[in-house]
């Protein structure tokens, strides 16, 4: 998730656990405590972007390191607050780095949290990473923290909205998906097609309208299905044209790659640029332009940057018209009849 999202769970967390014996300070570290499995971050001054890519979310974000990293950091704040027990900064610690990992593993990037035992990536794709009505009701409730004093009978209160808020919007989310995942699969056996994979993730900031990809020979099947919408799915073939890497020079690079999209990845040419795209990030703007570029496209031209490629597409594109246009979008479509393919 954002590091916005990430702080502000945290200094919650942080309230509940440690704000009875530190005060304040609990909101600070709670917040800085969330956040530590990031710290890989900083690979990315060191590494090509194609191996920050599976760098990043890797061993710091693993179950391992949740259960063992907490010893030191409990150890390094019991003598800087010895009224706290090591047993009770040690659960503080857990929890923050436990349900780091865990927000991660609801968005589309995939984690490794059984590192260094598995290198597998794992992804619910419940939660797009910036989702505003995920983390409102964080900022609220550590607003109000801030501003109310360490007695004041409402602070509990306030805690609990933000955490609860949580539970319930990942819950709401959760059933959304699984209608959503059953509309799709009923779509695709309409219209007869046949795929050896699939998934779901949800569009930028928000979790009502859904992008879908089926692999197909050749290709894949993209379609988006708000959770407001009647009828069938409609879906479009976007080729995967895997024969543009035949003469490729950075064969290391394209491996890495196709390892990080996890088979999910096209191949474009777009203005004598090779773009490599990774698909589960989604197509800017995709639900009101079906041949909309793909949101992660990484160039294998030895000429371009690739060191913003998780940004680069994210919000391009994005006014006061599309936001209108992306909210009539969620409101709902009706499909009459499916569309046969051959």
């Amino acid at each position: 998730m954002d590091t916005l999202t990430h702080i502000t769970i945290g200094a919650c967390v942080g309230e509940a656990f440690l704000a009875k014996r530190i005060g304040k300070k609990a909101l600070l570290i709670g917040a800085v405590a969330q956040n530590l499995p990031d710290i890989d971050a900083l690979d990315a001054l060191f590494l090509s972007p194609a191996q920050n890519l599976l760098v990043h979310r890797g061993i710091t974000h693993s179950l391992l390191l949740a259960f063992l990293a907490p010893l030191g950091f409990s150890w390094v704040l019991r003598k800087k607050f010895p009224q706290v027990n090591f047993l009770h900064f040690y659960l503080f610690f857990l929890i923050q780095l436990l349900l780091h990992d865990f927000l991660d593993v609801c968005n589309s990037y995939g984690t490794g949290i059984f590192e260094p035992f598995s290198h597998q990536r794992i992804t619910f794709n419940l939660l797009y990473v910036i989702d505003p009505l995920f983390t409102l009701p964080l900022v609220l409730s550590c607003l109000a923290l801030l501003y109310l004093k360490n007695q004041h009978s409402a602070r509990k209160a306030w805690v609990s909205l933000g955490l609860i808020s949580c539970f319930l919007y990942l819950s709401v989310t959760l059933f959304h998906k699984r209608k959503i995942n059953q509309l799709i699969e009923e779509s695709l056996r309409t219209q007869s097609i046949t795929c050896t994979g699939y998934f779901t993730t949800p569009t930028p900031f928000n979790s009502l309208l859904w992008y879908a990809v089926a692999a197909v020979p050749g290709g894949y099947q993209i379609g988006y299905r708000s959770v407001f919408d009647h009828g069938w799915t409609p879906f479009h073939f976007v080729p995967q044209r895997e024969e543009l890497l035949r003469n490729i020079q950075k064969e290391k690079e394209v491996q890495d790659l196709k390892y990080f999209a996890r088979g999910f990845y096209t191949i474009s040419d777009q203005d004598h640029a090779l773009q490599f795209n990774v698909l589960r990030f989604g197509q800017v703007l995709g639900w009101e332009n079906p041949d909309a570029a793909f949101a992660f496209h990484f160039y294998l031209n030895a000429d371009y940057d690739n060191r913003l490629v998780m940004q680069r597409g994210r919000f391009s594109g994005w006014n006061s018209g599309s936001i209108q246009r992306m909210i009539q979008r969620i409101g709902g479509q009706q499909v009459e009849a499916p569309k046969t393919l051959e």
